[in-house]
């Protein structure tokens, strides 16, 4: 198994530059952000990059893988103008007059047919090669190297024998012009004036924009001679490879890209098969059990390429101006999903001379039994063969919708479930209304108390404000009487402390007389002791 490559051109913008690239990597600048986003790739090409350096990169191996039998698909997406066509298709110099496949601005399936023819010329096989191109507008099909000028609208249906025994892919185009080509110069012819064909128009985001997806596929027949052992003789062998190129048409935001009428309705188209192809890509990346491919005839196209046995290359293209950021992250992230699908690239199965001989003969037959019983018959009539063929093919169609009405009645059931979601989340919105107007009712109850509150408090804070006043005036004509009695008491104390120092002092003087006194009366009685005792 191999990834998808994934490739990135970067085509210069008209603002200022929000992405930076090396070699495998491109870093988107954040805005408003110190942090960058990088997305790793197999080849990122720079503004620089010219066309020669983009086929080296990506096709060249392509044309070598196809020569060894496989089939090989590298198909462009991206906004519109970000030069999807100019990568695929190129343009002519102006002025110049050297060879187309010298022209450094063509793209690269001319390029891609130019090195084919080189490399089978070189070779001594004989070989053939044929081409086709074919338009996918407004989801109907066109060829576009049809002779007729009509443009006769295309069948798509599947043949699963074609698969099985050819290794071509199912899906087959009722009607569609393969060309046998025989040297570059007549693809190169065949392809400008296809591209005459191509639907164009202008917008105000690109001057020729693409209104179509266009696939451009190659198929390879090599005759090599093996030799046979068993017979021993030498035996020719056919291998066959096979290679689509496709241009996607860009994705459009038609807010910006002013499309209106018509080209409202191309874009609208255009946008609904990419997105559909980005939803087969994410089912392919979460290995979802169902994958959309038949929801979109692009997706059809492109089935084997996008999880098959095809080997695939993606070139996907951004502006990296700051105008196109939204476009420019949506394709890096649609890319970088991508390139996580794993295909399993087959060779295809060689078959011999003699057995294309015998299946060529075979389907001769059956047209010609089909024929001969249509010309006997008055209506159309099929051999037994055909008929069983149908039937098998009629009993696979209904088991594939048998398997479409099983996800129908799913689908049912699960919108069922959404409906019933949808009538209880009604229910649930009626009841959260009615407790909003229960909820408002009671804040209007309770600003209302609010309010009687405040005012009441309003007037008991007039009350209060008046009663501290007086308050404060009482204890002011309070402290003051306090304060004049804490004076007259220390003027008392301090009278009452000289009275008692002088009541002291009388007491002392009265004391020391009282003892003068005594100690006389003393004297005079100790004086009198002695006078009677002598």
């Amino acid at each position: 198994s191999s990834g998808i490559n994934a490739e990135w051109p970067l085509r210069p913008g008209g603002s200022h530059s929000i992405i930076e690239c090396t070699k495998k990597e491109v870093i988107l600048k954040q805005c408003n952000s110190n942090l960058n986003k990088k997305y790793t790739f197999d080849h990122v090409y720079g503004p620089r990059s010219t066309q020669v350096d983009l086929y080296k990169g990506v096709a060249a191996s392509t044309v070598e893988e196809v020569l060894q039998g496989y089939n090989c698909t590298i198909f462009a997406y991206g906004q519109t103008g970000t030069g999807k066509t100019y990568t695929m298709e190129g343009s002519r110099s102006i002025g110049s007059n050297i060879p187309w496949e010298k022209d450094p601005n063509i793209g690269l399936i001319p390029r891609t047919m130019s090195h084919l023819f080189d490399r089978l010329n070189s070779q001594a096989s004989d070989f053939s090669v044929r081409v086709s191109m074919l338009e996918l507008y407004n989801e109907e099909l066109f060829d576009l190297l049809s002779p007729n000028e009509s443009n006769q609208k295309l069948r798509l249906f599947e043949d699963s024998t074609r698969k099985v025994t050819r290794g071509i892919g199912s899906v087959v185009i009722q009607g569609l012009e393969e060309v046998q080509v025989m040297s570059k110069d007549e693809v190169y012819g065949l392809m400008e004036r296809a591209m005459q064909k191509r639907q164009t128009a202008a917008t105000l985001l690109n001057a020729a924009s693409s209104r179509s997806h266009v696939v451009f596929t190659v198929t390879v027949h090599i005759k090599t001679v093996s030799q046979d052992d068993i017979n021993d003789c030498e035996e020719e062998i056919f291998k066959m490879g096979k290679l689509n190129l496709v241009d996607l048409a860009g994705s459009e935001n038609i807010g910006r890209s002013g499309a209106q009428n018509a080209r409202a309705r191309e874009a609208g188209n255009i946008n609904q098969s990419l997105l559909t192809l980005g939803r087969v890509i994410t089912a392919l990346v979460d290995r979802a059990p169902h994958v959309p491919y038949r929801e979109s005839k692009l997706t059809r196209l492109l089935q084997d390429s996008l999880g098959g046995r095809t080997q695939t290359s993606i070139i996907a293209t951004i502006s990296p101006a700051f105008c196109n950021m939204e476009e420019t992250i949506s394709t890096l992230e649609y890319a970088n999903r991508a390139k996580n699908i794993l295909n399993k690239p087959e060779v295809n199965q060689r078959s011999s001379k003699k057995a294309l001989i015998k299946e060529y003969t075979a389907e001769i037959e059956k047209l010609k039994k089909e024929l001969q019983m249509s010309r006997e018959k008055g209506g159309v009539y099929l051999e037994f063969d055909k008929f069983t063929e149908m039937e098998q093919r009629m009993k696979s169609q209904a088991d594939i919708i048998k398997d479409k009405e099983e996800q129908l009645a799913s689908l049912v059931a699960i919108r069922t479930k959404v409906d019933n979601l949808f009538t209880d989340s009604i229910k649930q919105i009626d009841g959260l209304h009615q407790k909003i107007d229960r909820k408002e009712q009671v804040e209007s109850q309770n600003r209302l108390i609010i309010n009687n509150y405040v005012q009441n408090n309003q007037n008991n804070y007039s009350m209060f404000r008046q009663f501290v006043v007086q308050r404060k005036e009482a204890l002011t004509s309070n402290y003051h009487d306090i304060t004049n009695l804490l004076q007259q008491s220390k003027q008392q104390e301090s009278r009452a402390t000289d009275q008692s120092h002088e009541l002291l002092n009388k007491l002392m003087e009265t004391v020391a007389r009282g003892l003068t006194v005594t100690s006389e009366k003393r004297d005079e009685a100790h004086g009198k002791l002695r006078a009677l005792s002598l």
